[in-house]
């Protein structure tokens, strides 16, 4: 697909039971699991549904892969009776092109990007009523894997992504509502090709302007960092990480994430005003990270002793509950919504990706 900085962790799985096991906390409500599947979605290893962001409404937005390996986007609706597929103008048509989804907001405003038939990719804002607008930063490169990547809308408008220049760094960018670009870079970013600063997807900007996301140094290694609305920036990072992954941050500025330690373990982490709390799902040996709601809700997922993935949340104040899908290949829960409501995916037997919702 492309290298970027920003990651969203796709494990996968899950059927219609919540594993009565709820880690910590009380047993979980009494809530049912829907399985969908966008139509075209293609059935092949690889291939597939896979949804990441549900608002409060109950919208879904995700991506889907068909048969020939190409990205589109899709929207499901609170009632699960229409999923409005679409693909940005310009979208190429070849494996491993296509339409990707950044994120949206509560006016199911969508943004994101594509890749053209050259590999160079694109931006776009896409109305709820369908109208497209596409755009590209002005300093991004335009080579194959270059260019421009809207990660993120708030509901205000402003857009946070990142681009590519010629040279294959990153570069963080702020899009205002009237087209002005501003660029930023972590002060200690390197500035060679691979290297840079970038936003967290779907989640990586506040409403307030405060952007969370990695940077990159001249060693290549991976940091957090937390920047507010006046451009001031904060490292993130656990103590003993080799590397470390925000994924977004809270209303309250909680950034969440993965971290790597010396062994190679993955583990997730809050931070919150300096202070990192490391956290593993009970059962664990790696935890991994999707995302992070306006309240600080942790959707991700974890691998067991037997290397099977199962789908957790973790709520602000650090109580687990998990979703596992019985005869399925894993677990990922990718995103919750301030009603509780949940969305991931779940993989088959033909590794192959769906969609489900938990409300």
């Amino acid at each position: 697909m492309r290298c970027r900085l920003s990651v969203l962790s796709v494990f996968a799985t899950l059927s219609l039971v919540i594993a009565a096991s709820c880690f910590t906390e009380a047993q979980a409500p009494a809530h049912q699991i829907i399985k969908f599947d966008a139509p075209g979605a293609g059935t092949g290893s690889g291939q597939g549904t896979i949804p990441f962001q549900i608002l409060n409404d109950g919208t879904i937005l995700g991506q889907y892969i068909d048969s020939g390996n190409v990205y589109h986007g899709f929207l499901r609706s609170s009632s699960g009776t229409i999923i409005k597929t679409f693909d940005a103008p310009g979208a190429g048509t070849g494996s491993g092109q296509g339409t990707f989804g950044g994120g949206a907001n509560q006016t199911l405003t969508v943004v994101g990007y594509f890749s053209d038939s050259n590999g160079v990719y694109h931006s776009y804002i896409r109305t709820p009523g369908g109208s497209f607008t596409t755009f590209d930063d002005p300093s991004a490169g335009t080579g194959a894997g270059q260019g421009t990547f809207a990660d993120n809308i708030n509901k205000n408008g402003l857009i946070a992504g990142q681009y590519t220049d010629s040279n294959g760094v990153f570069h963080g960018f702020v899009r205002s509502t009237s087209g002005k670009f501003l660029t930023f870079d972590d002060p200690l970013a390197g500035t060679g090709a691979g290297q840079g600063t970038g936003p967290s997807g779907t989640s990586g900007l506040t409403d307030t302007g405060w952007i969370a996301g990695t940077y990159i140094d001249s060693n290549n290694v991976d940091h957090g960092f937390l920047r507010s609305p006046a451009g001031v920036f904060t490292s993130i990072d656990p103590m003993g990480t080799t590397s470390t992954l925000p994924i977004g941050l809270s209303a309250n500025q909680t950034v969440g994430g993965v971290y790597v330690d010396s062994t190679g373990s993955i583990h997730g982490f809050t931070s919150l005003n300096g202070a990192i709390t490391p956290f593993d799902a009970p059962n664990s040996v790696d935890t991994l990270a999707n995302n992070i709601n306006s309240q600080g809700t942790v959707a991700g997922g974890y691998y067991d002793s037997s290397f099977v993935e199962h789908g957790y949340i973790r709520s602000a104040s650090g109580a687990f509950f998990e979703l596992s899908v019985p005869g399925a290949a894993g677990t990922a829960d990718n995103f919750v919504n301030t009603k509780g409501q949940i969305t991931g995916i779940y993989v088959d037997s033909n590794n192959a990706n769906h969609g489900f919702v938990y409300e």
